[in-house]
C-alpha cells in the first residue's frame, strides 16, 4: 500500500512540474503587441486617413508593396484635397517611431521625390524591430497645414 502512495505522489508531482513548465513558456512567449486606446481602435493599421484637421486626404504604402524589418526602404505618401485634387508642392516634415517602447525612428525619413500626381516618395524609412510604429508627417501646402499619423505594424 505504500508503494502505491509512492507512485500517487510521484505522478501529481510530475503533473505539477509539468503545469509549472506550461504556465513559464506561455507566460515568457512573445506576443503580439496589443494597440490601446480607444483611438486606435478599428481603423489603426489603416493606409488611408484623413488628416487631423481634415484638409488632406493621405495615403501611404510601401513602394515595393511589402514591409521589410530591418531593411532601408521607401514608401509613397499620396496627398489628395478634400476635393480629390492632388496636393503638389507641398513641405513634408517626418517623425516618429515607437510608442511602446517609447523611442524614437533609427533613421530620419525624408520626403525625397515628387512623383506626381499628388505622390511623395518617403525615403530613408527602417523599421528594426516587430511591434507598433507610428510616423507622424506635418504637410504645408497652398491648402494650409495639417498632420496625420500612420501606424505600422509589424
Amino acid at each position: 500500500m505504500a508503494s502505491l502512495w509512492r507512485y500517487v505522489l510521484a505522478g501529481v508531482g510530475l503533473a505539477a512540474l509539468l503545469a509549472g513548465i506550461l504556465a513559464a513558456v506561455y507566460l515568457t512567449a512573445p506576443q503580439a503587441p496589443r494597440l490601446a486606446g480607444s483611438e486606435m481602435a478599428g481603423s489603426e493599421i489603416a493606409r488611408s486617413k484623413k488628416t487631423a484637421n481634415g484638409l488632406f486626404v493621405a495615403s501611404f504604402e510601401p513602394e515595393r508593396g511589402v514591409v521589410r524589418q530591418g531593411e532601408l526602404q521607401s514608401w509613397l505618401l499620396t496627398l489628395r484635397t478634400k476635393a480629390g485634387t492632388p496636393v503638389e508642392g507641398a513641405a513634408i516634415t517626418i517623425s516618429g517611431g515607437m510608442p511602446q517602447h517609447r523611442h524614437g525612428l533609427p533613421t530620419s525619413p525624408q520626403a525625397t521625390d515628387y512623383l506626381g500626381d499628388g505622390r511623395y516618395r518617403i525615403g530613408g524609412v527602417k523599421f528594426t524591430m516587430s511591434g507598433l510604429w507610428q510616423l507622424h508627417f506635418a504637410i504645408s501646402a497652398a491648402a494650409g497645414s495639417d498632420t496625420v499619423v500612420f501606424n505600422v505594424l509589424l
